[in-house]
C-alpha cells in the first residue's frame, strides 16, 4: 500500500526543522509510568510526543475455554483499541479492521521477547488503549506493552522497544508524526530486542530506495535504543528508585 505525497515541501524548513521544530534525527518527548493501574497484573503509560497510550496486562490466568490453551506454553492475546476521541473526529467504537490488524502485529512484536513456555495451559492478555493519537501510536504501543508485560512479573528474554523513521519532503526523518504520517511519502516502523538486535516487527508504507531504506532503518533503529533507555529507566525507578516508575525523555 503506497502513500500519496503530496506537496509536502513545508514540512522541513530550509534549516532543515520540522513543523514542530524538531531536527530530522529527534524524537519527540517520551514521559513512561510503570505500574498505573492497580487492578491490573502489570500496566504501563506512555506518552509519545502527543500520543497518550494506557497498557494493561492481566495473567498468566486459566484460559477461557479451555479447547483453546495449549500444553506447552501459554498463549498471548493482545488488543489494540482506540478510543473515540483519541482522533479529531469521532471514532466509531467498534474494532476496525486496522486495529484488528494491529492487535495481531502488536502481538507478534512481543512474542519472541516473552518466555511462553513457561506458562503452558494459561493465557496472557495485553490491553493497548490510544487514548490519544498522533501517528506512530503501534510503536508506542508496543514500547508500553512491552513495560507492562515485565511490571507483570512476566519471564522475558529482553524487552521489546519500537520506534518508526519515514520519508518526508523527499528527506528520511525519525519518528514520524501524524501530519508527516499522512503527508509523507513512507513510513518505516520497526521494533526490536535491543540485547540482541533481534528484530521483532519490520513494516513499510510507502516507497523507499535501496539507500533511502538503510537510512530509514538507522534511524528507527536509533530511536529503539533510546525508547530503550527510557524503558528501562521507568521500569528501574518503580522498583530501585525514588521516581514512583517515571521516565521522561526530552530526546
Amino acid at each position: 500500500m503506497g502513500k500519496a505525497g503530496g506537496d509536502s515541501a513545508a514540512l522541513i524548513n530550509e534549516q532543515g526543522l520540522r513543523l514542530d521544530g524538531r531536527r530530522i534525527d529527534e524524537l519527540r518527548p517520551i514521559r513512561i509510568e510503570v505500574g498505573i493501574l492497580r487492578n491490573a497484573d502489570g500496566s504501563a503509560y506512555i506518552q509519545f510526543g502527543k500520543n497518550k497510550i494506557m497498557a494493561a496486562v492481566y495473567g498468566p490466568k486459566e484460559v477461557h475455554p479451555k479447547h483453546s490453551a495449549l500444553p506447552d506454553k501459554s498463549v498471548l492475546r493482545c488488543r489494540y483499541h482506540m478510543s473515540p476521541f483519541s482522533t479529531e473526529e469521532r471514532k466509531n467504537p467498534a474494532p476496525s479492521r486496522r486495529e484488528i490488524e494491529i492487535s495481531k502485529v502488536i502481538r507478534e512484536a512481543l512474542e519472541p521477547a516473552l518466555m511462553l513456555e513457561d506458562y503452558p495451559r494459561t493465557a496472557i492478555d495485553v490491553f493497548v488503549e490510544v487514548l490519544q493519537s498522533d501517528g506512530g501510536s503501534r510503536c508506542a504501543g508496543i514500547s508500553a506493552a512491552s513495560v507492562a508485560l515485565a511490571d507483570a512479573g512476566i519471564n522475558m528474554r529482553d524487552l521489546v522497544s519500537a520506534c518508526a523513521a519515514g520519508k518526508v519532503a523527499g528527506q528520511i526523518v525519525m519518528d514520524v508524526d501524524d501530519t508527516e504520517d499522512k503527508e509523507g511519502q513512507a513510513d518505516l516502523p520497526i521494533a526490536i530486542m535491543p540485547m540482541s538486535s533481534q528484530v521483532t516487527l519490520l513494516q513499510l508504507d510507502g516507497q523507499l530506495n535501496d539507500e533511502e531504506f538503510h537510512k530509514a532503518f538507522n534511524f528507527a533503529l536509533d530511536g529503539c535504543r533510546r525508547v530503550y533507555q527510557l524503558q528501562r529507566e521507568a521500569l528501574i525507578g518503580k522498583y530501585f528508585g525514588n521516581n514512583g516508575g517515571n521516565s521522561d525523555g526530552g530526546l
